[in-house]
């Protein structure tokens, strides 16, 4: 296995001054986008009303406590993202910012972002986001991650936090509707991820990361990926059956499983990257215009 120094050690850029790129890099902004976009599918799906600059200051927060998480994770991982061709030039394993700067701005940014949902929205979504941001960083990053194959099952829990956390800053509490869009989420991280890892299972590999089909075998990650959409598929038509959601969705709902069905059944049958990488980008539409509808129906209905 290649070898990197310790993580206290990684070189630094001594003549290099970060920039404000270099810090939003820190915050993972592509995962970051999809936590702000889910949360606010989330809000819009909360029955009630909220002030728009109150839900204006909950999306705030949740963004800025996603990109924390985000930012304690490379803090915590640079030696893992120093092996890997696809991290390697983030900005700790890069030497654009040092170790100790990154943990000082993931901290910084983690307490502001709970004071402030605690202080202008409401201590239900304050402590969900704090949740969030514990689970990411402890359960995921340092326990699970470096130690078990079901550590994106588990760890993806923290992805799905966001639309709750959203609903609760409306409601005040969280119920059944808001579960079930946490499941939606949770269910479709492993294949989602579980696709990524099959073309970058070598990236994995040299990291020491235990990614199933490092640790399994690319056969039984392409039967995990069907077994968890199949779990999924039905459980996002959930929704339209509990009436929270309309037809249009429920229809959506439908025939985007299917195809995704059809996406990770081709997975079995061709057993080649190109199909895991078209899975892989799927996955990301998949989820996008599931939310997107869901959330644009209710728009609509409540303008008409």
């Amino acid at each position: 296995m290649q070898t990197v120094a310790p993580i206290s050690d990684q070189t630094v850029q001594e003549d290099y001054l970060p920039g404000a790129g270099d810090f939003f890099a820190l915050l993972k902004p592509r995962v970051m986008s999809l936590v702000i976009f889910t949360a606010i599918v989330g809000m819009v799906m909360a029955p009630g009303d909220i002030h728009p600059v109150i839900a204006f200051t909950a999306i705030l927060c949740i963004a800025v406590g996603a990109g924390a998480a985000g930012c304690l994770n490379m803090w915590y991982e640079a030696d893992l993202d120093a092996r890997m061709m696809r991290t390697k030039g983030r900005p700790i394993p890069s030497g654009r910012i040092d170790r100790q700067t990154a943990l000082h701005f993931g901290v910084a940014l983690s307490v502001a972002s709970v004071l402030m949902m605690g202080l202008s929205v409401n201590y239900v979504a304050a402590g969900l986001l704090l949740m969030t941001i514990l689970f990411y960083v402890v359960i995921y990053t340092v326990w699970l991650k470096r130690r078990t194959s079901l550590n994106i099952v588990i760890g993806g829990a923290a992805g799905a936090f966001p639309p709750m956390i959203a609903w609760a800053a409306v409601t005040g509490d969280v119920s059944l509707e808001a579960i079930v869009m946490f499941g939606i989420i949770f269910m479709w991280t492993p294949p989602h991820f579980w696709s990524l890892s099959l073309f970058a299972c070598k990236d994995y590999k040299a990291a020491g990361i235990p990614m199933l089909p490092v640790v399994s075998g690319a056969a039984e990650t392409r039967k995990q990926i069907l077994i968890y959409t199949l779990l999924m598929v039905p459980l996002s038509v959930l929704p339209w059956f509990m009436g929270f959601a309309g037809p249009v969705y429920g229809v959506t709902a439908v025939i985007l499983g299917i195809i995704f069905t059809c996406f990770s059944l081709g997975l079995v049958i061709r057993k080649d990257i190109q199909t895991a990488k078209r899975t892989f980008f799927f996955s990301i539409f998949y989820l996008f215009i599931l939310f997107a509808v869901m959330g644009g129906e209710v728009i609509t209905g409540r303008m008409l």
